[in-house]
């Protein structure tokens, strides 16, 4: 075998043996705290210095070490989306109000790391009368996550059933949300949306006999609120 052969292989086999470190170098600098991950995160929020957001060994734990150490929240439900996890959490003791966050992990080879989430208190008018919370997620511009993504709380007991209503091909079509029953009391209720799916959305509430009870159409792609009931 020439030297020249010989010098070939000698590379190819440095670039074989090499090209699994610089891929881990790679995850690592992009998901370490301050990291190009958290630097992606820090440029949708307009801040000039990056966040450090640290890798924990749990969905949980990555959303409490991010919050903080004052973090009382109670996990009410969690689901598993592609490469992470959803979790909802509630702040207890509080009378006539409703609260829900969504929190946003994900998983690598180093553990779990929040990515997003956002969250709603709402307090109910003794005038009003509400069928139903929401909020509005939007897609994130540069960030791998399940979003557009609503959610919220059912107020009103009668409702079995909430659509999502949005546009594809220029013609409507409704998305059935998931209804939760996290407690005896209280009933959750999200849905993720197509990537595509771009405001206005519609949601509509309905009965158990299926008659529709509350409707709202989105025109902000971040916004929260409430559905009054239709008399």
């Amino acid at each position: 075998m020439s030297k020249r052969n010989r010098r070939i292989l000698l590379i190819a086999a440095m670039v074989i043996l090499l090209s699994p470190l610089l891929v881990l170098t790679y995850m690592y600098m992009n998901e370490r705290a301050g990291g190009l991950a958290d630097q992606r995160i820090s440029k949708l929020w307009g801040l000039s210095e990056p966040i450090h957001i640290p890798i924990a060994n749990s969905p949980e734990s990555a959303v409490q070490e991010f919050r903080g150490e004052f973090y009382t929240s109670q996990f009410i439900h969690q689901e598993a989306v592609d490469g992470g996890m959803i979790l909802f959490t509630q702040k207890k003791g509080r009378e006539n109000n409703s609260n829900l966050q969504m929190e946003y992990t994900r998983k690598n080879i180093f553990g779990w790391k929040w990515v997003w989430g956002g969250g709603y208190s709402i307090s109910e008018g003794l005038d009003t009368k509400f069928a139903l919370n929401y909020m509005n997620i939007p897609k994130l511009d540069k960030v791998s996550a399940p979003f557009p993504m609503l959610f919220g709380d059912i107020i009103d007991p009668i409702i079995r059933r909430v659509t999502v209503e949005i546009k594809q091909n220029g013609k409507p079509v409704a998305i059935e949300t998931k209804l939760v029953e996290v407690s005896r009391d209280q009933l959750i209720w999200y849905a993720f949306l197509p990537s595509a799916a771009d405001i206005p959305y519609i949601i509509q509430a309905y009965n158990v006999e299926g008659e529709l009870i509350a409707s709202k159409r989105i025109e902000d792609a971040n916004d929260s609120g409430s559905l009054n009931v239709e008399r």
